[in-house]
């Protein structure tokens, strides 16, 4: 089966598919070369597809190959997926336009021009992606989550090499906390993953259900959870359920970004006053985010060039 995916707006394929490698590895979502390779769970089949990007940054299409097919109930579910992968849904044309009159996104907006921020593709990987995230650098935090998905995922054959559904919630609910410590987590977070995991196993916490409630029910639900504060339910709104109206103000690289476009030299920012001054961008504050941290990225590499 093969899908041709048109894009509403502009997509620059190597920027906004850089997330996928910029840190390490991900064994789930496999980025080679110009393909992104993924693993669909559908029931209890594995089928495996990639999708390669022809066209200009303003006349993008994606192709998308499911070797084997599987019918419209497997087309709708790929097309679901392969656009929060490429983070189609974004309004990138309206936000560049409520970007031009703000002096710090209005420079960012040529240099960056077809980046969209990616949407991960359930919420269970977003999560475990969270807590292993929790104080410590995004290099480690990929590497062990690369271990926990090699050692509990399944492996499925393709073109570039294997490629692993993630795992399965009952597999995670199981595993002993030794098991967790092996693969570089710390207890706590071996606690969090598996409490997590337990939660879904039980039908106590529906994830699904989760992604679409309104945003405030979000931030209760998972701030009462073990180990899950506020910094992970505003990022799981902003990069899993995809809100335009969200800023992760508690973030350390959001502040960073803040105080350097924002703030006078020397002076700190509150996570209040990066809230207020998020408001204005309104259904935009995601995208505005996603830009000034890509912002500080390119101001890193000019300085590191000059040097």
């Amino acid at each position: 089966m093969e899908l041709t995916l048109a894009v509403d707006g502009p997509f620059d394929a190597a920027a906004t598919l850089a997330r996928y490698h910029r840190w390490g590895e991900d064994p789930a979502t496999r980025l080679d070369g110009d393909v992104l390779r993924r693993v669909l769970r559908v029931g209890e089949r594995l089928l495996p597809y990639e999708v390669r990007t022809s066209g200009t940054v303003t006349d993008a299409r994606l192709t998308v190959t499911i070797p084997g097919g599987g019918g419209a109930d497997v087309e709708r579910a790929v097309t679901t997926e392969v656009r929060r992968l490429c983070g189609l849904d974004f309004d990138l044309p309206g936000f560049y336009r409520m970007a031009k009159g703000d002096p710090a996104l209005a420079p960012l907006v040529e240099p960056l021009y077809g980046m969209r921020p990616t949407l991960a593709p359930t919420p269970l990987e977003m999560l475990i992606g969270s807590i292993s995230a929790q104080q410590v650098n995004l290099s480690f935090a990929f590497a062990c989550r690369a271990r926990l998905v090699r050692r509990w995922g399944t492996p499925v054959a393709t073109p570039g090499g294997d490629v692993y559904a993630f795992p399965t919630p009952p597999l995670l609910a199981a595993a002993r906390l030794r098991e967790y410590r092996a693969l570089k987590f710390s207890t706590r977070k071996g606690e969090y993953i598996r409490d997590l995991a337990r939660g879904v196993v039980r039908g106590t916490l529906d994830l699904d259900a989760l992604t679409t409630a309104p945003s405030a029910d979000v931030i209760a639900t998972l701030t009462a959870l073990r180990g899950l504060g506020r910094w992970t339910a505003d990022w799981f709104l902003a990069r899993c359920c995809g809100r335009g109206d969200v800023c992760p103000a508690g973030d350390l690289a959001v502040r960073k970004a803040f105080e350097h476009h924002y703030a006078r030299r020397g002076r700190t920012l509150s996570e209040e006053a990066i809230r207020r001054r998020s408001r204005v961008w309104g259904e935009h504050q995601n995208l505005a985010i996603h830009y000034l941290l890509a912002g500080m990225r390119l101001h890193a590499a000019a300085r590191g060039g000059e040097a």
